[in-house]
């Protein structure tokens, strides 16, 4: 039996290997609605190929340039009203959600409010309104799945365990492509160093927030309302061979881990077929070809951002969207090479120090946090 999907961020990393696994299983899986930002000659390439009913384009001029090419062949719509359209389609089983940025947490909403399973590889959804998306998701009573490879992992491996059982989640950092490296020397480093992941193909965002650590902060925030545990209980480890993707130790001091090789496409399909497993076009792990599995603490000294996202976790609130949305624009201006890498952690913690924490009551004031820390960061350049 088919499983109807949409996909929003469907151009991306994560989208192209998403459809991946549609195309290998076409009995199984059916895509209903895609979406991306301003990508339409990829997105037009995906029409042909999988003829959705609804496509959403959230740059509003690239959404027309695309209606003029498939000319009425099929429904294309724009802006956030575009993709909460593709997020809540009639008919759609599972809404995968790997858009980058905070831009995916309405659609996240109202997913859940249509009362769609959710398969989440959007961090950001969680890292600036978690509290207020996890309240829904249980009012609801639908299935959130991790597809981030790290959340993921810990939500295999606490498949079939107690729910108060667990004692500590360990997740597992590659370290990047700076690992090595002396904290003089990434003064200096440059926007194109920091895109060349040793393990990983990830986008451009998602590949500066590796190196500077910033990912694994935001997936320790991500944890702590996904599998509701205290910031206390969320470790992290460097481990450079990324084959365990991430473990959790329980009461009686088991620990259990899931391996695989790096490759996205298995937690992807998980969350496609989940509970059911099923074989798939990938890769299998030989561990007498890896060898050895290696593990460090994380050097904070050398990468602060993981040590900012903890203290913006433990203050609660607002600040770890400040932290999110900061972290955003600081990441895109060293894309474009106007700062240094070390200004990323130092303008985040500006940005914090410039912010009172507060409890917020609706998701109106969060996103009117993240505008307010956007404008901030903006200013000082």
């Amino acid at each position: 039996m088919e499983k109807n999907i949409c996909i929003l961020g469907s151009t991306g990393s994560i989208g192209k290997q998403a459809l991946e696994v549609v195309a290998q299983h076409p009995e199984k899986f059916k895509i209903l609605g895609l979406a991306a930002m301003r990508s339409i000659d990829d997105l037009e390439t995906q029409i042909h190929q999988f003829q959705p009913k609804v496509v959403a384009v959230y740059d509003e001029e690239k959404a027309l340039e695309l209606r003029s090419r498939v000319q009425g062949r099929i429904k294309i719509v724009a802006g956030m009203e575009g993709l909460i359209e593709v997020a809540t389609l009639e008919g759609a089983e599972m809404i995968l959600n790997s858009v980058v940025g905070s831009v995916g947490v309405l659609p996240t909403l109202e997913a859940i409010k249509s009362n769609k399973q959710v398969a989440l590889a959007n961090k950001e959804t969680l890292v600036v309104a978690g509290e207020y998306i996890m309240k829904e998701v249980k009012k609801h009573g639908i299935k959130m799945i991790p597809v981030d490879s790290e959340h993921s992992a810990i939500f295999q491996c606490l498949q079939g365990e107690e729910e108060n059982s667990l004692s500590k989640i360990i997740l597992t950092a590659s370290g990047g492509p700076f690992r090595e490296r002396r904290k003089e020397e990434l003064v200096k480093v440059k926007s194109r160093d920091a895109l060349k992941h040793p393990n990983w193909s990830m986008g451009r965002k998602i590949s500066i927030d590796s190196a500077t650590l910033m990912n694994k902060g935001l997936e320790v925030i991500e944890a702590k309302w996904l599998f509701d545990v205290d910031v206390d209980k969320i470790d992290v480890v460097v481990h450079p061979q990324s084959i365990i993707h991430s473990m959790i130790e329980l009461e009686d001091a088991s620990v259990i881990a899931q391996l695989g090789l790096p490759d996205m496409k298995l937690p992807i399909q998980y969350a496609f077929t989940f509970p059911r497993r099923f074989e798939g076009n990938l890769p299998k792990l030989d561990l007498k070809e890896i060898g050895q599995l290696t593990f460090y603490d994380v050097d904070n000294d050398k990468f602060p951002c993981l040590s900012l996202a903890y203290e913006a976790l433990k203050i609660g609130g607002t600040m770890p969207c400040v932290v999110n949305g900061a972290n955003e624009i600081l990441v895109e201006y060293y894309l474009q090479d106007k700062i240094g890498f070390y200004d990323i952690p130092k303008y985040i913690e500006k940005a914090m120090t410039n912010h009172k924490a507060f409890t917020y009551q609706s998701i109106d004031e969060i996103l009117e946090v993240d505008q307010w820390v956007r404008k901030w960061v903006t200013s000082q350049f």
